[in-house]
């Protein structure tokens, strides 16, 4: 049991609550521990009967079949890619990130009244992960067949079509929406320079300080001796007089010298 929790430890946080948060609430509707109905997103609900973990709880049921194992793979696989890597040391960052594309996702589904969020989730994190691969990156559909990382959400929506009809294709579509909104708005159509984001709503993207605490990071930018991930840059003044100060000796000691024309 300890290693178990050891291993699940290793998994970064914000994918460690959305692998938790699924596995937790669509099992327990399929036992029967809480009615599925009180774990949709309904409008009427939320709004006159106060039911506010509706809109928490709509991004997490599970299709409560068989195909529910590859949701929750993608959900861990795509999750954990982008946290991994892109989010590296700033978890903070995608979970504000990804609070603001849930919020989205909510607005742009009311039109077509889906009453679960989780496949336009789903859809959203696979647009970004894909939208951030580097080029010419392969990946496989099922372990069936190998295709372009960059075909992928493609590929997806339509098996979602195929299997769920154009109910489970639109709530898809929804997803690569505000996937692609947040590829373009923050990270600029790539992958930025040193792992910042250089979209034009890039500073939109940075977590508040008070969740950066919580998550117990400290970064701040735009001045000589901030963090930005794992890389801390000192201006060489700066770098000088704290060695000074300290009483290190920082590269090649040169002696004391003598004046220009001194014999």
């Amino acid at each position: 049991m300890a290693e178990i929790l050891t291993e699940i430890r290793k998994i970064p946080p914000v994918t460690r609550f959305l692998v938790g948060s699924s596995v937790g609430i669509t099992l327990s509707a399929i036992t029967q521990l809480i009615s599925p109905y009180t774990l949709v997103f309904i409008s009427n609900a939320v709004i006159n009967k106060w039911e506010f973990w509706r809109l928490y709880t709509s991004f997490f049921l599970g299709s409560m079949k068989l195909d529910y194992i590859f949701e929750l793979a993608m959900l861990y696989r795509n999750s954990n890619a982008l946290e991994s890597t892109h989010y590296e040391r700033r978890s903070s960052d995608y979970a504000w990130q990804l609070f603001l594309a849930s919020l989205a996702l909510i607005g742009v589904n009311r039109p077509i009244q889906s009453y679960s969020h989780t496949r336009a989730l789903l859809h959203t994190l696979t647009y970004l992960m894909c939208s951030l691969s580097p080029p010419g990156t392969q990946t496989s559909v099922m372990g069936l067949i190998t295709i372009p990382v960059a075909y992928f959400p493609y590929a997806l929506l339509g098996m979602d079509l195929l299997m769920g009809g154009t109910s489970a294709a639109a709530q898809g579509v929804s997803g690569m929406l505000v996937g692609h909104a947040w590829w373009w708005l923050i990270w600029g159509s790539g992958i930025g320079t040193g792992g910042v984001e250089q979209g034009m709503y890039a500073g939109w993207g940075r977590a508040p300080t008070w969740l950066k605490s919580w998550f117990g990071e400290r970064n701040e930018y735009g001045r000589a001796g901030s963090r930005r991930g794992a890389v801390q840059a000192f201006a060489p003044r700066q770098r000088a007089e704290e060695a000074a100060a300290s009483g290190r000796v920082t590269g090649h000691s040169w002696g004391s010298g003598q004046r220009l024309g001194r014999p």
